[in-house]
């Protein structure tokens, strides 16, 4: 079916779906496979020539890890995409791909901290220097390229403080120099923000989050804007031995399914959270970009159609044993890494995130915030109820 002349919501329902070829069945099946026989000698060179358009051997990709791939290539709006088993292998994939030692790298300052690691061990451990930068440094990352410069990385908004960054600004410098641009676009769920129309050139998802949605999948995507970027990360996905397994691909494209709607309800839920704790004395400030007070906020506008359910809130400074009664003996909120599911999480931020460009100077305590599908009113009366037990140990 071709949805591509077709509105977003109708285009997550039927793209990478055809069940034309599966006897009828809307979600490509689940194949397990390592092993692809061939008919003839002939027909398995010619497999080996074709051997990442068609399907060759189970590492490089079945009709389940296809279908994935074709239908978040369409949410994004990009050439094509690649399964990995991870949001970091992603990240990996897309730094090795256009790095080598003696090359320099700009990486936000604000960034998930295994990409931050990756770029303080891995990458130095090989000979590649990394600068981080201001997220909100826009056109003046200008001033920090190097002639060994390959790529600039974004994220935004950016890990556990959210500001929104201007990529389209930072991709017409980073271009203009022939730099490559690479964005980790998980909390918008490649729905709320198109990168391949800002300038980016790689856009990375932790699939394991908004994509699948349901708390049970660990997987990752790579998305390229063109037939030359495509084939270069490609190429190191399949050096780096990095696959999907068939069972993972079907659950993330079944979540893709209804993505749309998941988000609404994050995003609702979201904002009434976030208004919510603004209005709790013990509240320093709350960091969500659909706030004017975020930075980036203008430029969220501009850029973006929606928030997801993921933001963050910094509370003055209490003590730590009143925080712990507070967050031990919530009811619906959840304490646990990632986000993205069904599930509301409330976690503790601690030690403060790691900078190096722009210092955090802020001495409460910060709290990130995933809003899930349940009712936004049980979630509030859980955080009344918690906020309660809080005050009362202070």
């Amino acid at each position: 079916m071709t949805t591509s002349d077709k509105r977003p919501s109708t285009r997550l329902v039927h793209s990478g779906s055809h069940p034309e070829r599966y006897k009828g069945v809307m979600n490509t099946p689940v194949y397990r496979a390592s092993t692809i026989l061939f008919p003839t000698s002939d027909a398995m060179k010619q497999g080996v020539k074709n051997r990442f358009e068609s399907v060759f051997y189970g590492r490089h990709g079945t009709p389940t890890t296809m279908a994935l791939e074709e239908a978040v290539a369409d949410l994004e709006r990009g050439y094509r995409s690649i399964a990995v088993p991870s949001g970091v292998s992603a990240i990996m994939v897309s730094l090795l791909s256009f790095l080598k030692s003696g090359d320099h790298l700009l990486m936000t300052d604000t960034a998930y901290s295994p990409s931050r690691d990756i770029c303080t061990s891995f990458l130095a451990n090989y000979g590649v220097s990394t600068d981080f930068y201001d997220p909100m440094i826009g056109a003046g990352i200008k001033e920090l390229i190097r002639p060994g410069t390959k790529a600039v990385f974004s994220e935004s908004p950016g890990s556990l403080t959210f500001e929104i960054q201007d990529i389209p600004a930072i991709a017409e410098v980073a271009h203009a120099h022939g730099i490559k641009v690479i964005m980790d676009n998980t909390w918008s769920a490649g729905f709320f923000f198109k990168p391949f129309e800002h300038g980016v050139d790689v856009s990375i998802q932790a699939a394991t989050k908004y994509l699948a949605g349901h708390s049970d999948v660990m997987a990752g995507i790579v998305t390229a804007s063109n037939e030359e970027v495509w084939k270069t990360l490609k190429n190191t996905s399949a050096y780096l031995g990095m696959c999907l397994g068939g069972d993972d691909a079907y659950l993330t494209s079944r979540g893709i399914r209804t993505l749309d709607v998941r988000l609404e309800q994050h995003q609702a839920s979201g904002l009434k959270l976030a208004e919510w704790f603004k209005a709790q004395p013990e509240v320093e400030r709350v960091l969500h970009p659909a706030f004017p007070e975020c930075p980036g906020h203008d430029t969220w506008q501009r850029d973006f159609t929606g928030a997801s359910g993921l933001f963050g809130i910094l509370l003055k400074n209490l003590p730590n044993h009143s925080l712990s009664i507070m967050l031990d003996n919530m009811e619906l909120f959840g304490m646990g890494f990632s986000w993205g599911g069904f599930e509301s999480l409330l976690t503790l931020t601690s030690p403060p995130p790691k900078r190096s460009a722009i210092p955090w100077a802020a001495v409460g305590h910060l709290l990130r915030v995933h809003a899930g599908q349940e009712d936004p009113d049980d979630l509030i009366d859980d955080l009344e109820a918690g906020f309660k037990r809080l005050r009362e140990a202070l």
